[in-house]
């Protein structure tokens, strides 16, 4: 499966993501309830000879080994493919430790065995990097960076090797792998860029690994897609109070993202939505959809309503609008999704947004929102940035990018791989706010709802098409599409908490 394509892969991988720390965990406890570490080992190994020959069929191949497991896999895969026949040819950049499966692995090679070098790696159809994995703890350069850049076409085990298996960051230098096969569980570092773009195409093999390890590993981490969270459902009950009122507060210039937004709510299932026009400016927004209830009343006469449960504050608001309307929506307890000026109106000052549900910043917005330590941390480690953000505001925080990131105050965090390039386009960001605000007044708690926003969003627009003549416009239409299809393809228990009924 390649995670970014707009066609989703089947069947879909399992949600849980493992950082490389959580996948040695769950080695070990296989392990201790009684799995042979060489088992999964020859498990590991056979399924990439299994898939270099399905993909590559037979070539010169040479295999890369490192001194660790992932070097062990690197034995197995190359006995197994000499056994049906390839050429292949084994150079070590350094030996397994003795006593360790490993050790055991290379003792079992009897084929030809090359220097580890460029030349080498240069004269091979095929390299297979069995060098370090996901869990590298230093920077890739010198021989090992060197040989595997002479590689015409590279397998890669488990990651290629210099991509960090849990934050996706390139350590020093690292392949572009065509085919990455990993185990059990995909890794933070399959689905974050720039590791993502580094794996190539990614199978995931079972290696025998039960899936009670995932019981004491208890993952924070997922893949999102459907069958993390489920839509919710109508009954025969419902009426359009019932499926959640959304407001969109409305500036008097940028008046499209307003009416982006609540074209996405409506599509996305709100019984009702209200864009909050500004004293005087209600007519330029009556001209939009006959569905849409424009109003001019001020905000303290919309909070005295207690069915307006939710409200979009920010896209196209204005700074200062959007700076006064921040407190008394927090302080009438609201459900907010805070995006585009709210954020720059709290620039520097996060703790502002405490009491709102969801904010959704682009990597500049979050660092002018978060200042220049966070900034730092989120050119590391985009992963743990958005989890320090969610923790520091009480907030979800979507990280908007191709590799969006939904992270919760709890720790627990998403990674959306199915937004096409497309997507980068003026006005796509107020479409997801108003998403977002529609499961959230259906009922679903924060973290569901700005997961299933974010899968909704780049769905519908993978199921647009058109490449780059892709415009904000043409999102809302596709939604419903994007919708049945979560629905046919979740499973039929979500991991997440069930969505409320009702009005949040």
């Amino acid at each position: 499966m390649r995670l970014a394509d707009a066609a989703l892969p089947h069947p879909l991988p399992p949600p849980e993501l493992l950082a490389p720390a959580e996948m040695a965990r769950a080695d070990a406890a296989a392990i201790a309830a009684g799995v042979p570490g060489l088992t999964l080992m020859e498990h590991a190994g056979r399924a990439v000879a299994r898939a270099a020959q399905r993909v590559f069929g037979p070539c010169r191949t040479l295999v890369l080994c490192g001194p660790g497991n992932n070097g062990g896999d690197g034995y197995v895969a190359a006995r197994r493919l000499a056994e049906q026949g390839w050429p292949v040819t084994l150079a070590a950049l350094a030996p397994p430790a003795p006593g360790t499966d490993a050790a055991a692995a290379a003792a079992r090679w009897q084929g030809p065995v090359a220097g580890f070098d460029p030349a080498a790696a240069a004269r091979a159809e095929l390299v297979i990097d069995a060098v370090f994995g996901a869990g590298l703890s230093r920077e890739v350069d010198g021989l090992a960076a060197a040989t595997l850049a002479a590689a015409r076409r590279v397998l890669a085990i488990d990651m290629p090797s210099g991509v960090d298996g849990a934050s996706g960051a390139v350590r020093g230098a690292a392949p572009a792998a065509a085919l990455t096969v990993t185990f059990f569980r995909l890794k933070p570092g399959h689905l974050l860029l720039p590791g993502r773009e580094r794996c190539g195409e990614t199978m995931l093999a079972p290696i025998g690994l039960p899936e009670t390890v995932l019981e004491t590993i208890r993952p924070r981490s997922f893949l999102n897609r459907p069958g993390l969270w489920r839509l919710p459902a109508r009954d025969a009950a419902a009426h359009k109070y019932t499926s959640g009122l959304v407001t969109v507060l409305a500036g008097a210039e940028m008046t499209g993202a307003a009416r982006l937004a609540a074209a996405a709510a409506r599509r996305a299932g709100a019984g009702l939505v209200s864009i909050a026009a500004a004293r005087g400016r209600g007519d330029v927004f009556r001209t939009t959809e006959p569905g849409v209830i424009v109003t001019e009343a001020a905000l303290a006469e919309l909070l005295a309503d207690p069915r307006r449960g939710v409200f979009v504050c920010g896209p196209g608001l204005g700074v200062a609008a959007a700076e006064a309307a921040l407190p008394p929506l927090l302080r009438a307890g609201r459900t907010i999704v805070a995006d585009a000026d709210a954020l720059t109106a709290c620039a520097g000052r996060p703790e502002a947004l405490r009491g709102a549900a969801v904010l959704t910043p682009h990597a500049g917005e979050f660092a002018r929102l978060f200042g220049p330590p966070a900034a730092d941390r989120l050119a590391a480690d985009r992963l743990a940035a958005a989890r320090d953000a969610a923790a520091r505001t009480g907030a979800v925080v979507v990280l908007k990018g191709s590799d969006s990131i939904i992270a919760a105050p709890d720790g627990r965090a998403a990674i959306n791989a199915c937004a096409p390039p497309s997507l980068a386009t003026a006005g796509t960001g107020d479409v997801l706010a108003g998403i977002i605000a529609a499961l959230l007044a259906a009922g679903m708690e924060p973290f569901a709802a700005a997961a299933a926003a974010v899968w909704l969003h780049g769905r519908a627009a993978a199921l647009a098409g058109r490449g780059s003549g892709l415009i904000a416009e043409d999102l809302p239409a596709f939604l419903p599409a994007a919708w049945a299809e979560a629905e046919r393809v979740a499973a039929p228990r979500a991991i997440l908490a069930p969505s409320r009924r009702g009005r949040p």
